[in-house]
């Protein structure tokens, strides 16, 4: 009787072991399904879209908007090229896309065959002068560098409100010009090739975007995905999993915002 129990117990553990086994794989295989198809989530390192997205916003980004290309799927496999169920993005979407070995984030301002400059900081699209207001300034960890001590009071840094001609509105900040022989707020005009975009970031001066060459057009094949929620987010960057933090550096205001 005990050998015939002992044996029941070993299948008992043998199919438990193998039941864990296959909801575990079936779980890896939902979640690479929902991150490659559905929704991915990212991080903001970087002040670059400020004050739309700061430092320390976690969000959504969906991976169905514009279709899908081999940077939709982990490591970027060249399994295919070009797009599959692809569809043009809008003017004024905030758009995840490739470059080199990183994820970038920006706002998409050219589409293909526009022609775009930046003229004593205001920005023109075919020759018009996009419309810009003055808006209450930022208040805030300060955007124009990308190191500042944790012990750095508040700075107030000029910001608008730009509305493009789709009628989309958002805000830029105005940042001191940087210092280099390039001046982002003067710039020649661009004129978007075909299957490419033009992307620029919020804060202005402290965006490295298509102005400049390193970046330049973005190919439609490297676009990710279209940035839509701030799900969580952390004051200066805070690593999230550093939850005994969490009481005084949740940003609770911005949890569920939707970017616009």
């Amino acid at each position: 009787m005990s050998a015939a129990r002992n044996n029941k117990s070993k299948s008992k553990k043998k199919g438990g072991t193998y039941e864990l086994v296959v909801s575990l794989v079936e779980a890896l295989i939902i979640a690479v399904v929902i991150r490659t198809l559905l929704f991915q989530p990212f991080s903001i390192p970087s002040g670059s879209m400020e004050s739309t997205l700061l430092i320390g916003d976690y969000l959504f980004v969906t991976k169905y908007s514009y279709g899908y290309s081999r940077y939709s799927i982990p490591f970027a496999p060249p399994v295919f090229s070009g797009r599959i169920f692809g569809s043009t993005p809008e003017r004024g979407d905030v758009i995840v896309f490739r470059h080199g070995d990183l994820d970038f984030i920006k706002r998409l301002i050219g589409l293909p065959g526009d022609r775009i400059q930046v003229k004593q900081g205001a920005l023109y699209i075919n020759g018009t002068e996009i419309k810009r207001e003055a808006t209450d300034d930022f208040v805030g960890e300060d955007p124009c560098h990308s190191y500042v001590p944790a012990w750095s009071p508040p700075v107030r840094v000029k910001r608008w409100r730009e509305t493009l001609p789709n009628g989309r509105s958002y805000t830029t900040l105005e940042c001191p010009p940087r210092s280099d022989a390039f001046d982002p707020n003067n710039t020649d005009v661009y004129t978007v090739p075909a299957g490419h975009y033009f992307m620029m970031g919020d804060n202005r001066n402290n965006s490295e975007d298509s102005r400049f060459p390193d970046v330049s057009y973005v190919a439609s094949d490297l676009l990710i995905g279209h940035a839509r929620i701030i799900f969580f987010s952390l004051e200066g960057g805070e690593p999230a999993w550093h939850i005994w933090n969490w009481p005084w550096s949740i940003r609770w205001s911005r949890l569920f915002s939707i970017i616009r």
